[in-house]
């Protein structure tokens, strides 16, 4: 039942083309939200491929913010979805990824090694393939990057306005735009106050 079950999903995945997928995750595809408006041809892959102006300016602002705070010296402070590639089969997307020069070989291919620290906003996955949809994408995918050596993954959040911190051997914590949140060495962000000062809030 199981194998024919995977069958089925693998000849449907072969189906759909290879640009409506955002990553994979343990093996599985997941593909980007909005994708079978694409396929029923009520949308275009354009329309689907990009992400809101809330969204935009949250990420481009932070990149500037972080870029003004950490060792540039020492730190990449990465943007545009970058590419991590963990294994075979599993290949993520990330908003926000700050990796330390030192380690990082540059080859023209997504990156390899573990950031330090990513920072995600919102989601951009179709989520019918995880029960409890939000929290089991936002969880499985910061486990991945976790196991794989990154020490602090954080997600913000648009809608609901929350941020979820989830740290190397400390409980993982959801707490509000106004919090001041750790990133890495002295360095912490504000969500609210940034985007307050920014005039977004």
């Amino acid at each position: 039942m199981a194998t024919e079950a995977a069958t089925q999903a693998l000849e449907v995945a072969q189906q759909i083309p290879s640009y409506l997928i955002y990553e994979t995750l343990n093996g599985r595809p997941l593909y980007r939200k909005g994708y079978k408006e694409v396929l029923a041809k009520r949308k275009t892959p354009g329309e689907i491929m990009g992400c809101s102006d809330l969204q935009a300016i949250i990420v481009s602002t932070l990149r500037l913010y972080l870029g003004n705070h950490v060792d540039r010296k020492a730190y990449w402070v990465v943007t545009n979805e970058p590419g991590l590639h963990l294994r075979l089969g599993d290949n993520l997307s990330k908003d926000i990824a700050l990796y330390e020069k030192e380690k990082v070989t540059v080859k023209g291919k997504f990156f390899d090694v573990a950031p330090r620290v990513v920072v995600e906003v919102d989601i951009k996955v179709d989520l019918e393939a995880f029960p409890a949809m939000e929290q089991d994408y936002i969880y499985a995918k910061t486990q991945a990057m976790l196991n794989f050596g990154t020490e602090r993954v954080i997600w913000i959040t648009t809608q609901s306005r929350k941020i979820f911190v989830a740290t190397q051997g400390e409980n993982w914590l959801t707490l509000n735009w106004d919090a001041t949140v750790p990133v890495l060495d002295t360095v912490t962000l504000n969500v609210a106050a940034i985007l307050t000062e920014e005039g977004v809030l």
